[in-house]
């Protein structure tokens, strides 16, 4: 009875989103439910310390990230740059690999630092002229962008910004650097998997003479793009974006633990005068680091695109930080409302029996790892989500297990992030949901390449990946 508790709060949230309601509504009142059916008396204090606990601490953590992440999708949206990198690539790779230029433009972007929240906002409009120049389905669209920018670039890359593969640095005291080779072969094997299946399609496309609306009603189109633009050349677009690698692995490596060191100290001594003797607060730097330096790194890449496209930039700029508010805003609360979520559903007996029975099952802690965060992301719908109530309730298990087994943390820190993409991409994922209102399509006619790029190419993945090192040993 506990774990269908479970279960069926997933199901519950997996079809309002599915049908388009609001996860932040809905995901409290499904929790709530949840612990009306295994505790009645605790459904407020519940709702009090831990929904809103684990909401606000999501929040109180990693907002100062989505907020930059949107205003940098923004500014290099309207500096032109994006369009400039898009066009770059496809008289590179040729008309007839649209999709191919998708993908790399949405993965540049990722690694580049704009948030995969936003990713889509940014790359949908020249998405929309490719496809319909080269005559591929607008269905694809939403999978190709999700390949580049919320997949291998989002869990497995070395040195990714995303929120992802940053969590994990807290508890393992890792950075974002962490099992380079591992997370380069499963890279590697979801942008294979997930190019071969849109080759698959395309070509079935082409056989079967489906046009760009696949007969269905076109809905949400951008606006025509100018072709009278001036756009800058693309070894200047890709400056900022360069910035934020350089930037990022130079704080990670040196400059966090040079200017804070190990642990910092927030009182008298450091010029906080109000917080004295038992208020004064202790940062361990580790945990932070690479949060950190992502956002140095981020910051330094606004200011640069600023100042290498000034005028584009700032004619727009009042209405265009309302707008990178709104995504910023908007992206955090769904996954902050996950969070709650997820935060009850992880102290409920059922979940609790699940843990322990994955643990007896597997008795590796990398597949009781994988197997776990997966199931997180699932009932969450949220990769950030997810991976951040594991760290928080069972991270401490997980250190404990690596260390009894002489792994690496560095390999648990990557293992994790890959397993936060997999199960989380179900239909009530926060970030599917807005790509269908961005792209105007429905889970119907696009979902299903969303979720072989996104759930059955990284699942393969990651067995790949925890096979492999089990076997070599090489991380």
């Amino acid at each position: 009875m506990d774990i269908l508790v479970v279960v069926l709060a997933l199901c519950a949230l997996m079809v309002v989103a599915y049908r388009g309601y609001s996860v932040i509504i809905f995901a409290p009142i499904v929790a709530l439910a949840a612990v009306f059916f295994s505790e009645p008396l605790s459904v407020l204090p519940a709702y009090t310390n831990l929904f809103m606990t684990g909401l606000s601490n999501f929040v109180r953590l990693y907002f100062p990230f989505f907020m930059l992440g949107a205003i940098f999708g923004k500014v290099v949206e309207m500096a032109g740059f994006a369009k400039s990198l898009t066009h770059a690539i496809f008289k590179l790779v040729g008309p007839k690999n649209a999709i191919l230029t998708i993908v790399l433009v949405a993965a540049i972007l990722s690694y580049g630092g704009v948030s995969t929240h936003v990713v889509v906002f940014s790359v949908y409009p020249f998405a929309a002229e490719m496809f319909k120049l080269a005559v591929i389905p607008k269905r694809l669209i939403p999978g190709a962008i999700w390949l580049g920018g919320i997949t291998f670039v989002m869990v497995a890359v070395p040195g990714s910004p995303q929120i992802q593969n940053l969590i994990p640095t807290a508890k393992f005291l890792t950075d974002a650097y962490a099992a380079p080779i591992l997370g380069m072969l499963v890279a590697i094997i979801i942008f294979a998997v997930g190019m071969i299946y849109f080759l698959r399609e395309q070509k079935k496309a082409f056989a079967t003479g489906e046009t760009y609306s696949g007969g269905d009603p076109l809905l949400q189109e951008p606006a025509p793009l100018d072709p009278n633009m001036k756009l800058p050349p693309w070894f200047i677009a890709v400056i900022p974006l360069l910035l934020v690698g350089v930037i990022n692995y130079v704080m990670t490596k040196y400059g966090v633990a040079h200017f804070f060191g190990e642990t910092y100290v927030l009182g008298v001594n450091s010029g906080f005068p109000g917080l004295e003797g038992s208020k004064a607060v202790t940062i361990t730097v580790a945990s932070m680091r690479g949060l950190w330096a992502v956002e140095v790194a981020m910051i330094a890449a606004i200011l640069c695109t600023i100042v290498l496209a000034w005028k584009p930039v700032i004619k727009g700029f009042h209405e265009g930080m309302k707008q990178a508010m709104s995504a910023a805003l908007l992206a955090i609360m769904n996954t902050a409302s996950e969070v709650g979520y997820g935060s009850i559903i992880a102290a409920l007996p059922g979940f609790l029996l699940m843990v322990e029975v994955f643990r007896d099952f597997s008795g590796n802690p990398l597949i009781m790892e994988a197997i776990t965060v997966n199931v997180l992301c699932g009932i969450v719908g949220s990769a950030s989500g997810g991976i951040g109530i594991a760290m928080a309730t069972v991270g401490d298990m997980f250190v404990e297990m690596c260390n009894a087994a002489n792994i690496p943390l560095e390999v648990a820190h990557r293992v994790a992030s890959i397993a936060s993409g997999g199960l989380d991409s179900l239909p009530h994922n926060g970030a599917v949901i807005t790509s269908m209102f961005v792209t105007g399509l429905t889970h119907r006619q696009a979902y299903i390449p969303i979720f072989v790029v996104a759930t059955v190419a990284p699942l393969i993945g990651l067995i790949v990946g925890i096979t492999f090192f089990t076997i070599t040993g090489i991380y």
